[in-house]
């Protein structure tokens, strides 16, 4: 007689032949059973069962439970543990329930890293706990077909009188680092004010040194000028010396219509008698 095992997607099938393990099935359709034999009708029919096993990842939440830290503080810590089975063979002749195993290891594993840390050391970073707990059992669960993915804190608990002195440090250091915060924002805005106030100088500075430099050019283009100018009357003298007579004769003109006295002609002791009159 034949029986038809279907064995879904993402299970395994562990087929069992009068309580003895046969074989492994995969997802499918299987048949099996007896055939008619050489003993004919004295044989007794083998007897078949089946044990389907989940292959997917799952995860079992570790409840909270009590513990001492190194520093007596009694906290509760609940983990949420992902796993998946890698040997179902294992994982159903190795151990009576899998998930029963998985969940006592974890929480022992849980138990020996809190007692052995501070309340601030747990406080400091809640991933310390996952890691050394996944690394503790993983060996451990890996003989008896389970792999252990993750497992997560989920919840930490503490007591109340605690609860309310880590709420006032959570709500003193929110402060704190609001006031820290805002004196960087304000030195930001300093530094920004006085930077602007710099470049303003800086730019005035710069704004005057230019206006100098202008100045000073114009002056000298303009010394150049005269310079150029007197140079070309000295030639224009030196080549035509009645310019320069001509040149006399206005600058007396004008010392004339200006009131002073002027003796032409006349020797320095001729001139200093007429002076003494």
């Amino acid at each position: 007689m034949k029986i038809t095992y279907i064995i879904p997607e993402s299970f395994i099938g562990l087929l069992y032949e009068n309580g003895a393990f046969k074989q492994i099935l995969k997802p499918g359709k299987h048949e099996v059973g007896t055939q008619p034999s050489r003993w004919g009708k004295n044989k007794e029919e083998e007897e078949y069962s089946l044990i389907q096993i989940d292959m997917r990842e799952r995860s079992l939440i570790i409840k909270g439970q009590e513990i001492l830290t190194s520093d007596k503080v009694a906290i509760r810590v609940s983990l949420i543990v992902h796993f998946k089975i890698i040997d179902p063979k294992a994982a159903t002749h190795h151990v009576a329930n899998y998930e029963d195993r998985i969940y006592e290891d974890v929480q022992l594993s849980a138990r020996r890293f809190l007692a052995s840390r501070s309340l601030d050391s747990i406080l400091t970073d809640r991933n310390d706990i996952s890691d050394a707990v996944k690394e503790d059992v993983k060996e451990l669960a890996e003989s008896y077909g389970v792999q252990i993915m993750r497992a997560d804190v989920k919840d930490l608990v503490f007591p109340g009188n605690l609860r309310e002195i880590m709420n006032q440090v959570l709500e003193t250091e929110r402060r704190a680092e609001a006031k820290i915060i805002q004196a960087k924002n304000e030195a930001e805005a300093a530094r920004i004010q006085a930077k602007a106030k710099n470049e303003s100088e800086l730019a005035k500075i710069n704004a005057e040194k230019e206006m100098i430099q202008m100045r000073a050019e114009a002056q000298l283009a303009k010394l150049k000028t005269e310079l150029e100018s007197k140079k070309l009357e000295a030639e224009a003298l030196k080549e035509n010396p009645e310019l320069l007579k001509i040149l006399q004769v206005e600058m007396l003109k004008g010392l004339a219509q200006g009131g002073a006295k002027i003796v032409i002609g006349l020797d320095s002791e001729r001139l200093k008698s007429l002076t003494d009159l």
